[in-house]
């Protein structure tokens, strides 16, 4: 069909452009979704009988239109346009006291279903590990261990494995970051590197601030620590509420302040640059260090990589924590922290409490990063997780009740979802659990358990099973709605 209406037009001079728009329909109908790679330039040409020029002219156009990219010796692919289907889920109300924080027990009975294998599991923020090298992961391992028999079962320095340390200042350097080797701390993980972070900055009693809602783990820590929270109100889209937070620094004695601005957990925002400089800027100025969580930062679905808070940081206040839990491998337990000023404090609590992160998976780590293993890895997986976000919207959007709202993310793996009021979502919980489905309820992303008709999905998986899951789940809920 199309080849006949270019022969019908194959004077115009806007030959390319009808090209374009072809390829243009066929990625907004669906025929070639987010991640997925278009015809090349030759198979194209021979499709459609045109010129090589012309093809290459209407890839430019759709480059510039923002619907496609090309990756270098791989071809062009559909670049990530999360739908629209649904609208911003409700900016968080902000608490005007300090809390302390009690939700250990709560935690755990809620879930206390994640793991189970007979239990479909849409909310536990683990990466799907068909998508984890674990062959060549482990043959790296192997040789590791073979090559640096008596290194590979020594404990290293403090700071951790320095080989390790080099290729990630290197990779700090497409966040904005410039530091050393020497100013990274390797860690079990990166809730050990915030841990470590809460140790140098805070004592018992003292009162930080935190996003609304926030990740659950962090509210574990905060009450086992017995450090207070006050509540911050995010934009779904954007983050934190830099002007909320001035408010509560001016009426509250805050120690520090925990933020995840790089497609924060659970609502997948994504922190613009002027409000990274902007925080920064007005806490440096309180002298209120911040913690910032960025173990998402990689998994971005934009054309780059977005800057890290700590990019802008002049005087040493700011706290980078990361690890490669999300994008590689979960169970080698590697994070690492940039301290700042706070260096000697975060080097005496990790002496005081492992001493040394597992010496052989950070040589595993730092051999798949020098030989270019990690970023093939990651633009695969980029365009994986960006596809399945993809897909979980429009199920949410199809099979949830109407009024249901969600912001897609630009990046990782987490996806907010509010329902309708009338929906209690420990109620839908238990009646998911009769249907062997699982979810993290929204009551656990807040101290004082608001968010009662909001839960957290995790986009990392996508099959026909949680298709069929999220159809239940979108019933459940259209039953307490009434529907």
């Amino acid at each position: 069909m199309l080849t006949e209406r270019l022969n019908q037009k194959r004077q115009s001079t806007n030959l390319y452009e009808q090209v374009a728009n072809h390829i243009q329909r066929l990625i907004e109908e669906g025929t070639f979704s987010s991640g997925d790679k278009i015809p090349s330039v030759r198979k194209l040409r021979d499709e459609l009988k045109v010129s090589i020029s012309t093809v290459m002219e209407a890839y430019r156009l759709l480059e510039d239109r923002g619907l496609i990219e090309a990756h270098p010796q791989s071809g062009y692919y559909v670049r990530t346009r999360l739908p629209k289907i649904l609208s911003c889920p409700s900016i968080s109300t902000m608490d005007i006291k300090p809390s302390q924080v009690n939700i250990a027990d709560f935690v755990r009975m809620v879930l206390k279903d994640v793991g189970k294998r007979d239990v479909v599991q849409l909310g536990s923020l683990q990466p799907d590990p068909e998508l984890v090298p674990f062959q060549r992961l482990s043959a790296i391992l192997a040789g590791v261990i073979r090559r640096k028999k008596k290194e590979s079962v020594m404990y290293d320095q403090i700071q951790g494995y320095k080989p390790l340390r080099v290729e990630i200042a290197k990779r700090l350097l497409s966040s904005g970051c410039t530091v050393t080797p020497e100013e990274i701390i390797i860690t079990s993980g990166c809730m050990e590197a915030i841990l470590f972070a809460l140790l140098a900055t805070c004592n018992p009693g003292d009162t930080i601030a935190i996003e609304s809602p926030v990740f659950f783990n962090l509210l574990e820590l905060l009450e086992l620590l017995r450090i207070k929270a006050i509540e911050i109100p995010c934009h779904p889209e954007s983050g934190i509420i830099i002007e909320a937070l001035k408010n509560s620094i001016e009426d509250h004695p805050v120690k520090a302040c925990v933020v995840n601005p790089n497609f924060s957990t659970p609502l997948g925002s994504l922190m613009p640059d002027k409000n990274k400089q902007e925080l920064v800027s007005l806490l440096s100025e309180h002298n209120i260090p911040l913690i910032e969580d960025d173990i998402y930062g990689d998994l971005y679905f934009t054309p780059n990589r977005p800057w890290a808070a700590k990019a802008y940081d002049t005087s040493g206040m700011v706290l980078l924590c990361s690890s490669f839990s999300k994008t590689l491998a979960p169970g080698y337990r590697v994070g690492w922290i940039v301290p700042g000023k706070f260096k000697e404090r975060i080097e005496l609590a990790k002496s005081a409490g492992n001493y040394a992160t597992a010496t052989p998976q950070q040589m595993a780590i730092r051999e798949f990063l020098i030989d270019g293993g990690y970023d093939r890895h990651l633009r695969k997986i980029r365009r994986e997780y960006a596809r399945r976000m993809e897909l979980m919207c429009r199920a949410i959007g199809k099979f949830f009740p109407e009024n249901t709202r969600s912001a897609c993310p630009r990046g990782g793996i987490s996806l907010w979802v509010e329902l309708p009021k009338s929906v209690d979502s420990l109620e839908l919980y238990k009646k998911a659990h009769e249907y062997g489905i699982s979810f993290v309820p929204g009551p656990l992303f807040s101290v004082r358990r608001k968010y009662k008709n909001f839960i957290r999905l995790n986009s990392a998986f996508w099959s026909d099973k949680i298709e069929k899951a999220l159809a239940t789940l979108g019933h459940l809920a259209g039953e307490m709605t009434g529907r």
